[in-house]
């Protein structure tokens, strides 16, 4: 009886002709991902330092189609990023898309930007990353917060750890240091 059991899962598996690519292929042709992951904390090393941590609950791979692979954080995000000078810099977010062919991540939904360094605090509702350029993007709403001034705006752009950024459409109020007079 068992010597049939047996046989019978031989013939099965020899039966199950599908190559990778073609159960690929039917994913993509479904809009079905080709891996979830839950309860992420992948964590990036360079040299033995740690430069990147990340962590979400849900994780949707969709690398398997020919257009537009990504991966979807469809229950939100946080990622660490840890400077040279010693400063992290923290993302958060409810959902977020990352394109694997162009390195640009779409990030949406509260998202929030921390420099604990320069105790920065950048709140939007979307925003773009570019990680090749290092180099954030959005045309909604921004609000930066830092330890002197509250600065609101509509379209935003910045290097990742928000030193050097541009707001459009500002408002808010900023602190201006006085020149003393000589």
């Amino acid at each position: 009886m068992t010597s049939i059991a047996n046989i019978l899962l031989v013939v099965l598996f020899v039966s199950c002709s599908n190559n990778i690519k073609e159960v690929k292929d039917f994913l993509a042709e479904k809009n079905l991902p080709i891996a979830t992951a839950i309860n992420i904390n992948l964590i990036y090393t360079d040299s033995g330092m740690v430069k990147t941590k990340l962590k979400a609950p849900l994780l949707y791979d969709y690398t398997n189609r020919t257009e537009h692979p990504y991966k979807e954080f469809a229950n939100g995000l946080k990622i660490t990023t840890f400077q040279a000078n010693g400063d992290s810099i923290e993302i958060k977010s409810n959902f977020g898309k990352s394109y694997t062919r162009t390195n640009v991540s779409e990030i949406i939904g509260n998202v929030e930007i921390i420099n604990f360094g320069s105790k920065t605090r950048l709140n939007t509702e979307q925003l773009y990353w570019d990680q090749k350029l290092h180099y954030f993007f959005t045309e909604k709403k921004v609000r930066i917060i830092s330890e002197k001034d509250t600065t609101f705006g509509v379209g935003f752009e910045a290097n990742e750890d928000l030193s050097k950024a541009i707001i459009r459409n500002t408002s808010g109020s900023l602190y201006i240091k006085e020149k003393e007079n000589e």
